[in-house]
């Protein structure tokens, strides 16, 4: 995951997209186990979501949310994970936009962009928040340690490269310790839904 992610950020940046849409096709194969055919529609999906967030000013955060709707639906329909999909894609943009405010102008703290991958993993995984600090802490030493790439001239001989996939193997292996561990069944019943019709 570690490995995929890294190839995934790393593509981001340099616009490669299908070498992104690889990334995210096995990241989504290791993480949700959706099958061959509903992998590759979820990561369409994801794909579609940071090519509306891209560009730089003038992104769409509204058309990345709703493809990360899509992603997060599909997910939910397949999986035993019980979230909200509408609060997740929320979620997930919010800390795509926390990172850029960091990335970018320093508009936001480290500690804010750790706080919010820490709500989003605590609702996708029905885990309690305080065992998620691990997992948002290496994360968030990836995108420091990506983003002094991007400044760098996105190299891919880069060093800083094999430091970002490290910190993110270490995320993933926090996250799996704590949803492993069982943590995930401290709340049990299906959360209140929006709207679930397919798209």
């Amino acid at each position: 995951m570690g490995r995929l992610e890294t190839l995934a950020w790393a593509s981001y940046y340099r616009r490669e997209w299908v070498p992104a849409l690889r990334g995210f096709v096995g990241m989504i194969s290791q993480g949700f186990g959706l099958g061959p055919r509903l992998t590759v529609v979820a990561a369409w999906h994801v794909l579609r979501a940071n090519q509306a967030w891209a560009p730089v000013p003038n992104n769409d955060p509204d058309a990345a949310r709703a493809s990360m709707l899509r992603f997060y639906r599909l997910v939910r329909s397949h999986s035993d994970l019980v979230f909200d999909p509408v609060t997740a894609s929320e979620l997930e943009v919010e800390w795509w936009r926390l990172h850029r405010a960091h990335q970018r102008d320093d508009a936001a703290t480290r500690a804010q962009l750790e706080q919010a991958l820490i709500d989003l993993y605590s609702h996708v995984y029905a885990a309690p928040p305080e065992s998620m600090h691990e997992a948002a802490r290496w994360r968030a030493e990836a995108m420091d340690l990506s983003d002094e790439w991007v400044d760098a001239g996105c190299d891919l001989d880069d060093a800083r490269l094999s430091a970002e996939r490290r910190a993110l193997v270490a995320s993933y292996a926090a996250l799996l310790d704590a949803v492993g561990n069982g943590l995930g069944s401290w709340r049990r019943g299906t959360p209140p839904q929006h709207d679930e019709t397919p798209d």
